[in-house]
């Protein structure tokens, strides 16, 4: 095998391996490992190599704050703050998709569609970035909101980070339920005020034992996603 099978091989492991981990082991991730995850993620390209991302990476107190005030906030109904806009409502297979992977992970869980406590836990579960040891908030430089390529160059170093946090052994879950409040993720993590919150990313070590870090999300297929055009076959 020559390197650049190995290096295919173990992309292909690495992409094809990960799991959205929402089960955390308890133990802290040290911080020269969160170092070394970023750097690889910070190869993820960029438009005109702009790099307008920022990372803060918060764990201990801070994030135990930010996860009561934000489960408080979310259990009075206070609205949402969150400064990146997400879709409130899917409609259509967008969607279906969204009921699909549900029912996967309380299949799995054994969360009956009718046993409110464990689906409002669960609920629950996101508001506080499910008990990661860490997380990493995404911000982008303020400068440049109301450009779609910001973001989009942001979604492109997320998907890098929970890549390169699954080569080294590390579980991640993409999560914008955990800083619906924006002001209090702002304080807490102390974030610059020429940035713009984005995302967060849950961030540990995978528990074995939790059912629904087994589950694999359906996907649509090449077929579905893909029109090749000018080609012969």
């Amino acid at each position: 095998m020559d390197d650049r099978e190995a290096v295919a091989r173990a992309y292909a492991a690495v992409v094809n391996g990960r799991r959205s981990i929402r089960g955390y082991k308890p133990e802290a991730v040290p911080r020269a490992l969160l170092r070394d995850v970023l750097a690889l993620a910070m190869r993820s390209p960029s438009s005109l190599n702009t790099q307008p991302w920022n990372f803060y990476v918060v764990t201990g107190d801070p994030l135990e704050r930010i996860r009561a005030e934000n489960t408080r906030r979310n259990l009075e109904r206070i609205p949402s703050t969150r400064e990146f806009r997400g879709m409130e409502n899917y409609e259509g297979v967008h969607r279906d998709r969204q009921v699909g992977i549900a029912k996967q992970l309380f299949g799995a869980m054994g969360i009956a569609r009718d046993d409110r406590p464990k689906r409002t836990d669960w609920v629950l579960r996101g508001f506080r970035q499910f008990d990661a040891p860490a997380c990493i908030v995404v911000t982008y430089d303020k400068v440049l909101v109301g450009s779609d390529i910001a973001p989009f160059d942001c979604g492109a170093v997320a998907t890098a980070i929970v890549n390169a946090a699954w080569s080294k052994g590390l579980g991640c879950v993409i999560n914008s339920q955990g800083i619906m409040h924006s002001e209090v993720v702002r304080r807490e993590a102390g974030i610059a005020d020429d940035q713009t919150i984005m995302i967060c990313i849950a961030i540990g070590w995978p528990d074995g034992d939790f059912p629904a870090n087994a589950v694999v999300s359906t996907r649509k297929t090449v077929d579905e996603a893909a029109i090749f055009v000018g080609f012969e076959a």
